[in-house]
This record gives structure tokens, C-alpha cells and sequence, in this order.
């Protein structure tokens, strides 16, 4: 895959009022405009115009789509108009998902239920590991993006490097996978797992479906493959790569306890606090449930709802908004938000609904005030994480248009 920039190819030459749209576009981008519109009804080549305005740009971008069937739908125009860059797909990866609610009227108290889909975990950590190792990059993604995703400079971090002729403990290799959320595996081999033959050690990455075999000889790495997951056949050889964690949520032993402390501390408070107000069944009912989870953290590094206590898994004070994918972009990024008539609307909706939602769980006793920090970023944080931002729509809001200084 080159990197050195953007690469545009289509069959065809932008005709009508692509040119005009186009070259607007790339001068407003270059006079830093923060917002512009880009209007055009259904067929027009809207796509193919956005396509020719990043291929000329030259700047990371993110896609938003409203929808998971429009995001993916867009992806792969975007990937046959960029064959020879990243273009990533990050949506929510719930087949289904049920968040965890109270019913107080009936004292009905809903469990969190959830399907995964792997493949579409797998595209999430590719789109991550892209940002990372790549400058030209476009991430299509829905609005689940906006939800917290782990703090960037902590995934890099527990990155595990490889290279060839690099000197390491095998067992201090295995440990590391152990420490960034890999598990291992000697029968069946799955995106983060890993498997130990003698002197090689086979890797399913989070991020791709290939196998990592990495091969030793004493304590140094001769060869670093990629394998195929069904035939074992050997795609290519490289000289060293980078390991990326298994989960987007890593915390480090130390920051672990830390938290741990910071959890059990605002128990108490709580408790206390629920004790005073003469809500005895919801100050017990908190410290079972917590106590519990505190438990698991400690020995396992994880609990089920672990989301809920992020603020302090991540050392954020109370309030501040999370870390999400905007935050694995760099300081100079383009966003472009597809039909924005309906995006935007979302946008602001997600976090009134979510905050709703935690607030019943909070005053009953089934969570910690510090789980409403587990939260979608508001609007406003939302736009002043944004660099520049071109809205697209067949009926753009009186938001956007106001918003453009040239459309």
C-alpha cells in the first residue's frame, strides 16, 4: 500500500458542475475555511466529488454516514476511487444490543445484552492501526464514532514492536500479548489469540485476518511472516511490524490499581450519600454490585460493564469528555458529513438520550455517578474537535448553510 499520497482513479473526468464544485471546495480547504456545503441531488456524483476534493487536499479524512448501510455503501466507492490507499470502515460492531436500563415504575432492572460482530470488531482495529501507521487515510464511520474508544496514547503505547534479529525472551514475548488482552490458543487460532509451536509463535492480530508467525532461534527473531489463516501458505515476509492490542481499552497495571482506589473511594462517598437521603436498598444494592466488579478488575484486569467505570480507568476528571475516534486523527484532519440533514440531528441527539438513560441507573443504586462519564461526546465538544468540515446533502439544514461561508 503507497502512502505518499492519495491516489484518485475513475473511469471517467469530473463533467457539468463537478469542476466548479471541486476547485470551490479545494480553495475554500486552502483559505481554511472551517465549514463549507456541498449541495447536489441524489445521482449527481456528490461522491466522486468529495473523492476529487481529498485527492486534492491531501489530508486524512474522516466520512460520516448516518447508517451503517450508507457507511458501507460509501466505503466502497471510496476504496475503488483510492485502491492503492487506507480507506477503513468503523461503524458499531452490535449485531444487537440492549444498554442497561431500570424501569422504576415496575422495578424492572434490564441487563445488558449484546451480539458481537467479529468481522466488523476487526475492521474497528484496522481503521485504529490505520491512523497510526499511515498519513493518507480516510475512515468512513457512523455515529457510533463519537462514543468513548480508549485514549490513543495509551493503544500506541502498548504497541509491542517486532523486528528481525530483534533479541527477545520468548516467554517475556508471551507475556506482553498476555498484557495487551491476547489469549492463548494452541488448538484453534482467532483474531486475539495467539499459539506457541517450539520456536515459532503464531499471532492473530485484532485488526486483520491474517496470521503473524514470528520465528526464533534462542532468544533472537529470524523471520516475521504472514500466513494464511486456511492453508498456511506464507503471503510475505517483512522485516518487523507492530502488534497492536487486542481491545482499544488498555490500561497499564499501575494506572489499573490507581483506579481501582479512585472506584472505591467514590463507593463509600455514595454510600454514604444514599444512607443520608434514607435510600438504604440503593446504598446496598451499589456496593454489592461494585464491590463485585472492583473484585474482577483486580484479579482479571476486566469486569462485565467495565464502560461504565472508564473516567477513572482513563484518569479523566468528572466531565470531561471521552477519548473517541476524532481523537486518533491528528491535529490536521478533514471531516466530511454525508447527508447531513440527517447526521447532524443525530449527532446532537446521542448524548440527551444515553444521559437520560444513566441518570436512572445512577439515582437506583445500579451505578456510580462517575458512570455518566461513559458517555457519547456532546455537539458542541463534537465541533470543536473538528479542523474543517464539508456537509454534503441533497437538503442540507438551515444549520449547515449557515454555518458555510461559500457554497
Amino acid at each position: 500500500m503507497d502512502d505518499n499520497e492519495f491516489q484518485l482513479e475513475a473511469p471517467f473526468k469530473p463533467t457539468g458542475d463537478q469542476p466548479t464544485a471541486i476547485a470551490q471546495l479545494v480553495a475554500g480547504l486552502k483559505s481554511e475555511q472551517q465549514f463549507q456545503t456541498l449541495l447536489g441531488a441524489t445521482g449527481t456524483g456528490k461522491t466522486f466529488t468529495i473523492a476529487a476534493t481529498i485527492a486534492q487536499h491531501q489530508k486524512p479524512t474522516l466520512v460520516l454516514a448516518h447508517n451503517k448501510t450508507l457507511a458501507a455503501q460509501l466505503c466502497n466507492e471510496l476504496r475503488q476511487f483510492f485502491p492503492h490507499n487506507a480507506v477503513e470502515y468503523f461503524v458499531s460492531y452490535y449485531d444487537y444490543y440492549q444498554p442497561e436500563a431500570y424501569i422504576a415504575v415496575s422495578d424492572t432492572f434490564i441487563e445488558k445484552a449484546s451480539a458481537i460482530n467479529d468481522e466488523i470488531d476487526m475492521l474497528r482495529h484496522s481503521a485504529t492501526r490505520s491512523l497510526f501507521e499511515h498519513r493518507h487515510v480516510i475512515v468512513v464511520a457512523s455515529i457510533s464514532c463519537i462514543y468513548g474508544l480508549g485514549t490513543p496514547a495509551e493503544y500506541l503505547k502498548a504497541a509491542i514492536p517486532l523486528k528481525v534479529g530483534m533479541e527477545i525472551d520468548q516467554r517475556e514475548m508471551l507475556k506482553q500479548l498476555v498484557s495487551v488482552q491476547y489469549s492463548r490458543n494452541d488448538i484453534e487460532l482467532k483474531r486475539g489469540n495467539f499459539r506457541v509451536r517450539g520456536d515459532v509463535v503464531e499471532i492473530g492480530p485484532a485488526y486483520e485476518d491474517r496470521i503473524v508467525r514470528v520465528e526464533f532461534f534462542g532468544d533472537e527473531i529470524e523471520a516475521i511472516r504472514y500466513v494464511d489463516p486456511v492453508t498456511g501458505e506464507i503471503l510475505h515476509t517483512v522485516g518487523g511490524l507492530n502488534i497492536y492490542p487486542a481491545r482499544h481499552f488498555v490500561t497499564p497495571e499501575d494506572t489499573l490499581q490507581d483506579a481501582c482506589n479512585d472506584i472505591d473511594d467514590e463507593l463509600k462517598k455514595r454510600i454514604v450519600e444514599l444512607e443520608t437521603n434514607g435510600k438504604l436498598i440503593e446504598a446496598q444494592r451499589i456496593d454489592q454490585r461494585t464491590r463485585y466488579d472492583l473484585e474482577m478488575l483486580r484479579e482479571v484486569g476486566f469486569c462485565n460493564g467495565v464502560e461504565n467505570y472508564s473516567r477513572h480507568l482513563a484518569r479523566r476528571n468528572a466531565g470531561d469528555p471521552p477519548e473517541c475516534l476524532l481523537d486518533y486523527f491528528d491535529d490536521d484532519w478533514l471531516l466530511v458529513v454525508d447527508e447531513s440533514h440527517v447526521t447532524v440531528p443525530q449527532i446532537r441527539g446521542m448524548y440527551n438520550g444515553d444521559r437520560a438513560r444513566k441518570t436512572v441507573l445512577i439515582d437506583h443504586g445500579f451505578r456510580l455517578p462517575s458512570a455518566a462519564d461513559n458517555r457519547p461526546l456532546k455537539a458542541d465538544e463534537f465541533w470543536e474537535k473538528v479542523n474543517q468540515c464539508i456537509f454534503v446533502s441533497a437538503t442540507p439544514g438551515v444549520w449547515e448553510i449557515e454555518l458555510s461561508e461559500d457554497r
